[in-house]
């Protein structure tokens, strides 16, 4: 996991860097594919991810090494042949994960929040699960087990591989020519994204396209179809914790009021969309039918919500950086109290991006503890002018986040442009 913290290290500046690029050719090029709170939707959502991959959050059901010692037949020589097979071996595995989380009810679960965005860009591809919390990849390796590819390979290529996933979405990229045939390319990508009948579940791989075309599930992007995005079901919210478990409550709902038995243990494993029928006849819910026509979720937000979002979600980057540089030096518990404060920061503020009333308790509450906290602990040192000056920048973050969800929420009460609601 330390690995994985320091690579991230590198990998978000450079991605943030990647977006600015795309926000400045969009601008000039008037073509602007970003809005301010998808964005900070889709980043939030990838500040989630990150921190629980790199501690490890989850079950995982049996491990690459434990295949390996079992199932090993051979072992490849270590040159560049076995990094090459190493590479297609897990880009095939990928492309099976990736298709299973599309046509399998709970695993889509797992998956919704990536298609979540009504936008295309470079931000939307942070938009990664938190709800993956068992993990069975490691089966779909049976192919790299067998053939013996070290699991230090496996290791290496892991985050090169999804970090490779990164570049092609977006929309300013046309069509690549001889390229198309080789690799998953932003114009494949677009179909995949898109909620067009003719493109649904298509366009699965993740690297190659070579799967896409031998197993049926490759879509040229057309003219005449241009890529609508998002999800059938709307998700309407910018939280990306909600998100994440927003098919799975709707799933375990199905289960609960269905009268039929064997539908409450199938319903988790049926094609995706699958309901009872009793519940489908009693609960209907609504999917888009025009996909050129819906109205896409963007509830009004004046512009002091917009800052104070933007300024919240700055300080939880910082913070994610700051725990990924001292990695190693933080215990398990300091990193769970870290991890702990920017889940409740991100559900809080992206809470409030939505108009939730109660958005305003999550932000305001855990301020005045910690304002209570640091005057109760360090009241001597406060008093006679003695405290550390590392607790200045907690102390005036809680500071601005009690006067900044106060002043939000009052004026809330007074004026239209925020449409909080109950």
């Amino acid at each position: 996991m330390e690995s994985y913290a320091k690579a991230l290290l590198y990998a978000i500046p450079f991605f943030m860097l990647l977006m600015l690029v795309e926000m400045g050719y969009g601008a000039l090029a008037k073509r602007q594919q970003y809005k301010l709170m998808d964005t900070l939707s889709s980043l939030s959502s990838g500040l989630t991810n990150i921190i629980k991959d790199s501690l490890g959050l989850g079950i995982v059901l049996i491990s690459y090494p434990f295949l390996l010692e079992h199932l090993a037949v051979t072992a490849i020589e270590a040159n560049w042949l076995l990094w090459v097979v190493a590479f297609i071996v897990l880009d095939f595995a990928g492309y099976w994960n990736h298709r299973l989380s599309h046509r399998i009810n709970i695993f889509w679960n797992q998956h919704v929040i990536h298609h979540s965005s009504e936008e295309f860009n470079l931000a939307c591809a942070l938009r990664q699960s938190i709800s993956n919390l068992v993990g069975y990849f490691p089966i779909l390796l049976l192919p790299a087990a067998i053939l013996g590819v070290p699991e230090r390979v496996i290791a290496i290529l892991a985050p090169i591989h999804l970090f490779g996933q990164f570049w092609y979405h977006t929309r300013h990229i046309g069509k690549l020519g001889w390229l198309e045939y080789v690799i998953v390319t932003p114009s494949q990508h677009r179909v995949h994204h898109a909620i067009n009948p003719e493109y649904i579940d298509k366009n699965l791989g993740q690297i190659l396209c070579v799967w896409d075309r031998l197993f049926g599930t490759f879509q040229e992007e057309l003219e005449e179809a241009p890529p609508q995005y998002g999800v059938l079901k709307p998700v309407a919210t910018w939280n990306p914790i909600r998100i994440n478990f927003q098919h799975f409550w709707r799933l375990l709902q199905d289960a609960w009021h269905t009268k039929n038995w064997f539908d409450k243990m199938r319903i988790w494993f049926m094609p995706t969309g699958w309901r009872p029928a009793d519940v489908a006849e009693k609960y209907p819910q609504e999917l888009i039918s025009d996909v050129y026509g819906f109205e896409r979720y963007n509830p009004p937000a004046h512009p002091v919500l917009k800052a104070y979002a933007l300024i919240q979600f700055a300080v939880s980057l910082g913070l994610i950086l700051y725990l990924f540089y001292n990695f190693e030096v933080f215990d398990l518990s300091q990193k769970l109290v870290a991890a702990g404060f920017i889940f409740v920061s991100i559900y809080g503020f992206t809470s409030l991006m939505d108009g939730l009333r109660y958005a305003l308790w999550i932000e305001v509450i855990p301020a005045l503890a910690g304002l209570f906290a640091l005057f109760f602990l360090f009241e001597n040192a406060f008093i006679s002018g003695l405290l550390s000056w590392g607790m200045l920048p907690p102390a005036a973050y809680m500071v601005f986040t009690l006067f900044g969800a106060v002043y939000i929420g009052v004026t809330a009460l007074k004026q239209d442009p925020f449409p909080l609601t109950s």
